[in-house]
Order: C-alpha cells, then sequence, then structure tokens
C-alpha cells in the first residue's frame, strides 16, 4: 500500500494514480501534443507546396470541372414567361444521302469589302490578236502599308484693306498644344500607341523614326502631359458622373512610381478604380497609398450599392448610412480553388455549389432577362443554393485547421456572407466583381511593358487616360477616333457642352 505522499489525485477524477504513472501520463500528453503540432505542420507545408507548385508549373485558368454535376442549364425555373415547358416528338423520315462535297485545300476567311482595292491588270505574254475575252481570273492578296506622318501646312494670306485700315488675316484653328507641332490625330496616336497597343515612348521613337521621322521622347512626354492637362475638365466631369451613379463596383491595383529624391528607388502607389456597370462608366483614380483614406475620401458624397472584394480598407463602408455593400463571389471562390490541393473533396463541393450559382447567371444572361426576372429566378433558384452552403459551411471540421487554407476560406467566406448575398436582392447587381476587374487587365499588361510611371503627376495622368480608354472600351469606340476628335475640338468647347465628348455620349463627326 502506497503512503499518500506517493499518490496524486488527477483533478479531472476521483481516481488515484501514482506519481510515476502521473509522470508518465504528462509525457506522453506531451509527444502527442508535439505530434499534433507536426502533424499540422506538415499539413501547412503540403498546401503552400501545392500553391508554389500551381503558381510555377499550374494553369492561370480558375475553371473547375466536376466529377458529375447535374445539367445546369436544365433548371425548373417555375418563372412565368421565361422557359417554356419542353414538349418532345419522335419523327421519322427517309431521304436520299448526298456525296459530300471535297473541301478546298486551303480555306481562307474572306476578304472584307471595306478595304481598299488596288487593281493590277497582268496581261498575256502571247499574241492576242483576234482574240476574244472571256472572262477573268482573279487573285486578291492582302498587302500593307506603313503608318504615313504627313504636315499639314496652314497658309494664311495677309491683306491690306483699302484706305489704309490696317492688314487682315485668317485665325489659326486651336491645337491642343499652343506653339506646339504635334497635331491632335499624331498625340493621339501616341496615347493609343502606349496605353491601348502598350508601346513605351522608346518603342514608339524607334518606330517613326524608321518612317522618316525622328521625334524625341521628351517632345513625346511633353506632348502627352499637355493632352493631358487639356482633358482635365472633361475627367472632372466624368467623376462627377460616376458619382451619381447608385451601383459601383471597386477595385484597386498597384502602379510602381519613381521617386524624385530617391534615384532608382520606386514607390508602390496605387490605382483605385471605379466602375458604373448600368452606366457604362469606368474611373481610375491614382493615389500614393492602399490605405482606407483613399476610397473614403472619392466616394464622400456616394450613395447607393458598392460591390468590392474583402479587402479591410471597404468595412468603414458598412456602417455609413446610405451605401450597401456587397461581396465578390469569385473572390471566395478563389479561396476555395487555392484550398482544393489540400481538401479536395470539401472543396470541390464549395467549388460545385458555387459552380450551380455561375449556371443560373449564365442562364438569365442567355434568355436576356430582365432585372425583375433575373431577381425572380435569382430568388427561386440561387436563394436556396446559398441557404444550404451556408448551413454546410457552419458546421464543425474537426479536422480543418483554422490556419489552413480551407480553413481561411471558410473564414472570408462566412464573414463576407452578408454582403456575397446582398446581389439576391436586385437584379442588376452581378454576382462578382469580374466587370471591373476586366477594365484593370490593360495596366497589368502596360506595366510589363513601361514597369513604371515617372512621377506621381504621370501616374495621376495615366490614370486620367485609362478612365477616358476603358469607358471607350465599354460602349464600343473606337479610342483613336474619339481621341483625335477630342483633341481638336476640347479647346473650343462650352463648359455647357463638354458632356457630348465623354465616350458614353461622343457621336462620330461626318466626314467632310
Amino acid at each position: 500500500m502506497t503512503t499518500g505522499q506517493d499518490n496524486h489525485t488527477d483533478p479531472t477524477s476521483s481516481i488515484t494514480i501514482s506519481i510515476e504513472e502521473y509522470n508518465k501520463f504528462k509525457i506522453y500528453e506531451c509527444e502527442y501534443n508535439k505530434l499534433k503540432e507536426l502533424e499540422y505542420e506538415l499539413l501547412y507545408l503540403k498546401e503552400e507546396l501545392a500553391k508554389l507548385k500551381r503558381m510555377i508549373f499550374g494553369q492561370r485558368s480558375e475553371r473547375f470541372i466536376a466529377d458529375a454535376l447535374p445539367n445546369q442549364l436544365m433548371l425548373n425555373l417555375g418563372v412565368s414567361g421565361i422557359t417554356p415547358e419542353i414538349q418532345t416528338e419522335k419523327i421519322e423520315y427517309t431521304r436520299q444521302k448526298q456525296q459530300p462535297t471535297p473541301k478546298p485545300a486551303h480555306s481562307r476567311s474572306p476578304i472584307p469589302e471595306r478595304l481598299r482595292r488596288e487593281e493590277i491588270i497582268i496581261e498575256p505574254e502571247e499574241d492576242l490578236t483576234g482574240a476574244k475575252k472571256i472572262g477573268e481570273n482573279i487573285t486578291e492578296v492582302l498587302e500593307y502599308k506603313p503608318g504615313e506622318i504627313y504636315v499639314k501646312k496652314y497658309i494664311r494670306p495677309k491683306y491690306a484693306l483699302p484706305e489704309e485700315k490696317g492688314i487682315v488675316t485668317a485665325q489659326l484653328p486651336s491645337f491642343p498644344i499652343p506653339k506646339g507641332n504635334f497635331g491632335p490625330s499624331l498625340l493621339a496616336q501616341i496615347i493609343v500607341g502606349k496605353f491601348v497597343d502598350h508601346l513605351p515612348y522608346y518603342r514608339q521613337v524607334q518606330i517613326y523614326k524608321r518612317l522618316g521621322m525622328p521625334l524625341a521622347e521628351s517632345s513625346i512626354y511633353d506632348g502627352f502631359r499637355h493632352s493631358m492637362n487639356l482633358m482635365q475638365p472633361l475627367y472632372d466631369l466624368l467623376k462627377t458622373k460616376i458619382l451619381k451613379c447608385d451601383y459601383l463596383m471597386a477595385d484597386e491595383t498597384p502602379i510602381a512610381v519613381l521617386e524624385s529624391d530617391k534615384p532608382r528607388a520606386t514607390h508602390n502607389g496605387y490605382y483605385w478604380v471605379y466602375y458604373s456597370p448600368v452606366e457604362r462608366l469606368v474611373l481610375f483614380e491614382y493615389q500614393k497609398s492602399r490605405s482606407r483614406e483613399g476610397p473614403e475620401n472619392f466616394l464622400r458624397d456616394f450613395l447607393g450599392s458598392l460591390q468590392t472584394d474583402g479587402y479591410a480598407a471597404y468595412d468603414s463602408f458598412e456602417k455609413r448610412e446610405g451605401i450597401i455593400l456587397l461581396a465578390c463571389m469569385a473572390h471566395a471562390r478563389r479561396k476555395f480553388k487555392d484550398a482544393e490541393a489540400g481538401e479536395t473533396e470539401l472543396s470541390a463541393h464549395v467549388l460545385e455549389e458555387i459552380q450551380k450559382l455561375y449556371a443560373i447567371e449564365e442562364l438569365a444572361r442567355n434568355l436576356k432577362l430582365s432585372p425583375e426576372e433575373r431577381k425572380t429566378l435569382r430568388q427561386k433558384e440561387s436563394a436556396p443554393i446559398l441557404t444550404e452552403l451556408e448551413k454546410w459551411l457552419k458546421q464543425p471540421f474537426p479536422q480543418i485547421l483554422p490556419q489552413s487554407s480551407f480553413g481561411k476560406a471558410i473564414h472570408y467566406t462566412l464573414r463576407l456572407w452578408p454582403r456575397l448575398t446582398r446581389y439576391l436582392d436586385d437584379g442588376r447587381y452581378e454576382i462578382d466583381n469580374n466587370l471591373i476587374e476586366n477594365k484593370i487587365r490593360p495596366v497589368a499588361l502596360g506595366k510589363k511593358n513601361y514597369l513604371f510611371a515617372g512621377s506621381h503627376n504621370s501616374a495621376q495622368h495615366a490614370a486620367m487616360i485609362y478612365s477616358f480608354l476603358g469607358t471607350c472600351a465599354i460602349n464600343e469606340v473606337n479610342p483613336y477616333e474619339w481621341l483625335t476628335d477630342v483633341l481638336t475640338r476640347i479647346s473650343d468647347c462650352k463648359l455647357s457642352q463638354l458632356h457630348e465628348l465623354l465616350p458614353s455620349n461622343w457621336v462620330k463627326p461626318a466626314k467632310e
């Protein structure tokens, strides 16, 4: 029989064990905890390794294909006037099978009729005396003529009025650059070359040199700067119009900016982008940082619905009166896509449910539903899917670490759940922010070529032109034609007529 000093009572039970057994228990407990920590660390490292492999070797596409998904377009909508009941019948008939027509060796797309034709007639070398023309063979070959830089020479005769009343001469038209020799069409081509075709200025210098007109890179930059100063009122008008919209998407993207006081050093600035899907307007604004002061100052007078990703800078708008926050389903989906390597089956289930939601959105687009019909469809088909998905995400997952990719995906999604589901409330709302991300893509392509902005002013000027060119793209406006016309007219344009120059209102002038 052991003494009281040799025994230890477990505080959680009434069982008395020896000190030796208790020490063994504590050792086993410590080893077990270490083992679990190593298992968690191993799982975390596996997820990180899978993520790195996917970044280096994997596909960029976020497409998800499940093993067995339901026929997504055969949804029982039950919405009056949207999809009629499908009836089938069996039809039998006999037809004569025709021999297949052999295809030509080389099938080419037809050359558009709008292209200018230059006719070249080649006569046979044989003696054609007494010959009668019975037809002709026509071969069309595409050719290319490099762009041409030409000179507009303005000649203004001077006249001496009778009776010594003075000398008169005609007024010059307004030019984008006073006393400069860059015309509107050349400036438009330079700007489109950089911000649409992603050609840095030094490459354009080489192109113009081959065309016989060497241009200084500094002159090209000054031309762009003068053009943006001239278009500042139009940018301010675009900003005013977009802030009057009641539904905006917002996102941000970084841009490297050279520091004037630190040679060869760059500052990490940001373009904040605002897009109105209904009014078809987009605006870029440059800020020196990614802090929340940027969107808070810009949207100070905004009232309506704001759709963003989960970045914390937007959280302050949740408490602001008059603003409804929506989130992006695509961002939530990406979290589970990243977690697919660690938790394949669990992630696949979430991805399948989200894919059903996108199938409903695709159906609405294909049927060209009105906002009211779109809302009805979502309430009937999407709402039950989201309700069940929320219940599933809230169930306990003992084997999931909170810091694992799947645990983070669940936390991210549930934190934003009210915002993620608000797209059900209005047929104008989109399920995600992908439309605005498409507007940012030209910036990403441009940065790969020109790498950085020369100064903070240059970055803001670039934000201005990205705003105009993005709005041109949305409204299917030729950016070169629009920019040439605007730079020709804006100097003499009255403030009351300035709205006519916005890409969303612009009408192509008739050819003289």
